[in-house]
């Protein structure tokens, strides 16, 4: 059997549908992701020197009570497979909010729970990034801070977080990219993206080698345009 290349030219138009679906789901979950693993990030390291410190009164307890919830969310999404993430999500999740609260009908169809699971995936693995780029932060940056006397909240909106999102631009691109490819395995939910696009062709021609080959480079194509676009920012941002 000889590689066709028609077969590429007709499954063109599928494929392109699956890819823009692709690039919703990841824009979207990014999106999230990134708010999420912002603030999980930064209740990692409450009550530490990182971000100024103790605090007192409750304040501190709230602190202290976000800094374990952010502990808990991140090593359960990181010690879980994203593909069963998403079928608890989608499956499970209705199925447990009937049985804890009494509530019945809640469904979440298939491109809602792909996008939740990818918030809620990449948001974990945000998170780490975020506490690792705060907590490189030059300590003397953050003592010059508090001796100025500027609040918690203005050490970090204006000197901790500037410095903080320089260095996490090359780790977050990195993880941009591999969220973008965790999309693929949403065919397991029935999400109609590239992946399950380039299925469905191939059950209905069986010409695996021109429609796999034809997904694959759709991949390629959108990861590169992804990783340019981030080496561009970089680029212009002045890394301290």
């Amino acid at each position: 059997m000889s590689f066709e290349f028609k077969y590429i030219l007709e499954s063109l138009p599928a494929l392109l549908t699956g890819a823009k679906l692709t690039i919703y789901i990841t824009v979207a979950g990014i999106m999230g992701g990134l708010i999420l693993g912002t603030i999980a990030g930064i209740f990692r390291l409450a009550e530490t020197e990182a971000v100024g410190g103790r605090s007192y009164g409750w304040i501190r307890v709230f602190n202290l009570i976000a800094s374990k919830l952010a502990v808990v969310y991140i090593e359960l999404i990181r010690g879980t497979p994203i593909i069963v993430q998403a079928m608890f999500i989608y499956f499970a999740l209705p199925m447990l909010i009937q049985v804890t609260t009494g509530i019945k009908g809640v469904r979440f169809d298939a491109l809602t729970a792909a996008i939740i699971t990818i918030i809620l995936n990449a948001g974990a693995y945000m998170a780490e990034i975020v506490r690792g780029a705060v907590g490189s932060v030059n300590r003397g940056l953050i003592e010059a801070g508090l001796a100025i006397g500027i609040s918690r909240f203005q050490l970090i909106t204006t000197i901790i977080g500037p410095i903080a999102f320089k260095r996490a631009i090359p780790p977050l691109g990195n993880q941009f990219i591999i969220s973008m490819k965790d999309t693929s395995l949403f065919i397991v939910i029935g999400v109609g993206e590239l992946t399950r696009q380039g299925q469905e062709i191939m059950a209905s021609n069986f010409r695996a080698l021109e429609i796999w080959s034809a997904v694959a480079l759709c991949y390629l194509i959108m990861t590169t345009a992804l990783a340019l676009t981030l080496k561009f920012i970089e680029k212009r941002i002045n890394v301290i």
